[in-house]
C-alpha cells in the first residue's frame, strides 16, 4: 500500500484485549510526548498522537528497522491519515487543555540540569505531589508531575506558568496531560513515586517491558539502538549510521612526547566505555583503542575527527584488529570505574559532541572556589571566564577557553585528577556562553 504522509498520529493495528494503554505508552514515550490515545477496542487498534511530527517519524523510522511487539504479541504501525485527532475521535478519552492533576512541564533555557528533587521542591508547595517522570526530547527537557488532586495541579499550573525555576533560567513551560495515571517503576533522580518509597532504584534482571517511567533514559534491556533514540529524542545525531559494529579505533598523529593511555582514555571515555588502549612502539604516534561497541566507536570516530591535541590534527578511523590482545603494552580500562556509561547511558550519550572551548566540572570538593579551579586548570590555556554553581546541593562549575585545543587538553589532563579531596569529572559542554 502507498505510504502515508507524515503526521502527528500513528495508527497502531493488533492491539490484543490483553495490551493496556500504558503498554503502549512504553513504546512511544522514548521518542517524544504522547498528548492523546485513543483505544479503538472494537477494531483491535489504537490511534495515538504524539507532540510533534519529528517525533512522529523518529518513531515510526525506529519501529521500521524494530519490530514492535508488546507482552509476545507484534503489533503493527503507519501513519494514520488523520493529521490531529479530533473531538469525536478522543471524546471518550483525550482532555487536552482541559485541567487534570497530571501536569506535562516542558523547561526552556535549561543552563543546570533538572531533576526530581528540584521538581518536587518547585511543585510540592502547592499540594501533594504523588509521582514525578523526566525524560529528554529533542524540544528539551520535560516532565509529567501527578498530584492527588485536580485542584493541586490547577493551583500549581496557575503559579508557575512562564516562571523561572533559578534566576534567568530554566523557564516553565506547563500543560494539563491527558494521562489517567503515571506509571513509575523505578525511585531514582528520573522518576520517582512518593507513594511507594520501596521501588527500586534500578532495574533487576530483565522484565519483558521497559517501564514508560524510564523513558528518555535508556532502558538496559532494550538495545543500544533504544538507548540511543532515547537519548537523542528517538533519532540519532547527524552524521551517525548506528549499524557500524567495528570496535577497536586507530588514532594516529599523536604527539608521542605528551600523550598517554590515560589521557587518550579521558578523551575516548567521552564517546563509551573503554575496554583497553595500546600505545604502538613501533609507530609513537599511533595507539588501538577498544570501545564498548560499535555504535560508542562510531560516536568516538565521528565527533573526534581532526580535533586538536597537543599540537597535533588528530586522526581516529576503525581499525583492521577487531580487538586488541591483552599483553605487557596495553593498559586495561574494562573495570575502571572512570568508565562512564555504566549508569546514565542515555544521559552520557545525550552529552556527546565534539570538543568545544567550554568545559563542565563535577564531583567539585563543597568549598572549592573559583580561584582553585582557575590555578588547576590555567597552564592549559587562556581562561576567558569560569563560574562556580550549586546543584543539588553539589558544587558545579563551567570554565571557557580560549580555543578548542586549550578546552581538550586541560579535560585530558584534568579529568579524574584530585582537587581538594575530591576526584573530579569533566566533559565538554555545549553551552556558547557562560
Amino acid at each position: 500500500m502507498a505510504t502515508q504522509e507524515p503526521s502527528k498520529v500513528i495508527h497502531v493495528r493488533n492491539v490484543g484485549h490483553e495490551i493496556s494503554e500504558p503498554d503502549l505508552l512504553q513504546l512511544f514515550q522514548p521518542f517524544g510526548v504522547v498528548n492523546k490515545l485513543v483505544m479503538l477496542r472494537a477494531k483491535n487498534q489504537a490511534l495515538l498522537q504524539m507532540q510533534d511530527v519529528p517525533s512522529a517519524v523518529s518513531a515510526m523510522q525506529f519501529y521500521a528497522t524494530h519490530q514492535p511487539s508488546i507482552r509476545g504479541r507484534n503489533v503493527y504501525v503507519q501513519f494514520s491519515s488523520h493529521q490531529e485527532l479530533t473531538t469525536m475521535e478522543q471524546s471518550t478519552q483525550g482532555r487536552g487543555d482541559e485541567p487534570n492533576r497530571i501536569l506535562l512541564v516542558t523547561i526552556h533555557h535549561m543552563l543546570y540540569p533538572i531533576t526530581v528533587e528540584v521538581l518536587h521542591q518547585v511543585f510540592s508547595p502547592h499540594g501533594y505531589v504523588e509521582k514525578v517522570v523526566t525524560f529528554q526530547k529533542s524540544a528539551g527537557f520535560q516532565a509529567l508531575i501527578q498530584f492527588q488532586s485536580r485542584q493541586n495541579a490547577i493551583a500549581a499550573r496557575n503559579a508557575l506558568q512562564g516562571r523561572n525555576i533559578y534566576d534567568g533560567c530554566c523557564q516553565l513551560d506547563i500543560q494539563f496531560s491527558n494521562l489517567e495515571e503515571l506509571q513509575v517503576n523505578y525511585n531514582n533522580e528520573r522518576s520517582r513515586d512518593f507513594t511507594n518509597p520501596s521501588l527500586p532504584s534500578e532495574q533487576k534482571g530483565r522484565p519483558s517491558q521497559p517501564g514508560y517511567g524510564d523513558a528518555g533514559v535508556g532502558y538496559p534491556q532494550m538495545n543500544n539502538a533504544a538507548a540511543i533514540a532515547a537519548a537523542f529524542g528517538g533519532g540519532l545525531p547527524p552524521g551517525i549510521s548506528g549499524t557500524n559494529e567495528r570496535c577497536t579505533l586507530l588514532a594516529s598523529s599523536l604527539n608521542p612526547d605528551m600523550i598517554d593511555e590515560d589521557k587518550l582514555f579521558n578523551l575516548f571515555s567521552l564517546y563509551g566505555n573503554i575496554v583497553r588502549i595500546k600505545l604502538l612502539r613501533n609507530k609513537p604516534d599511533h595507539a588501538l583503542i577498544q570501545m564498548g561497541d560499535g555504535f560508542q566507536a562510531e560516536l568516538a570516530v565521528h565527533f573526534l575527527k581532526g580535533s586538536t591535541l597537543f599540537g597535533k590534527r588528530l586522526e581516529v578511523n576503525y581499525s583492521k584488529h577487531p580487538n586488541i590482545t591483552m599483553g605487557a603494552e596495553t593498559h586495561e580500562y574494562l573495570n575502571s570505574n572512570l568508565n562512564r556509561f555504566n549508569r546514565n547511558a542515555a544521559k552520557n550519550y545525550r552529552y556527546c559532541c565534539s570538543p568545544t572551548k567550554m568545559i563542565h566540572l563535577s564531583t567539585l570538593p563543597q568549598d572549592v572556589t573559583e580561584e582553585d579551579i582557575v590555578s588547576h586548570l590555567e597552564e592549559h590555556g587562556h581562561i576567558v571566564n569560569s563560574k562556580v554553581f550549586e546543584m543539588n546541593g553539589k558544587k558545579q562549575a563551567l570554565v571557557l577557553f580560549e580555543s578548542e585545543e586549550q578546552a581538550t587538553e586541560a579535560l585530558v589532563c584534568k579529568h579524574a585528577t584530585t582537587l581538594g579531596d575530591s576526584m573530579i569529572r569533566i566533559s565538554f559542554s555545549q553551552l556558547q556562553t557562560i
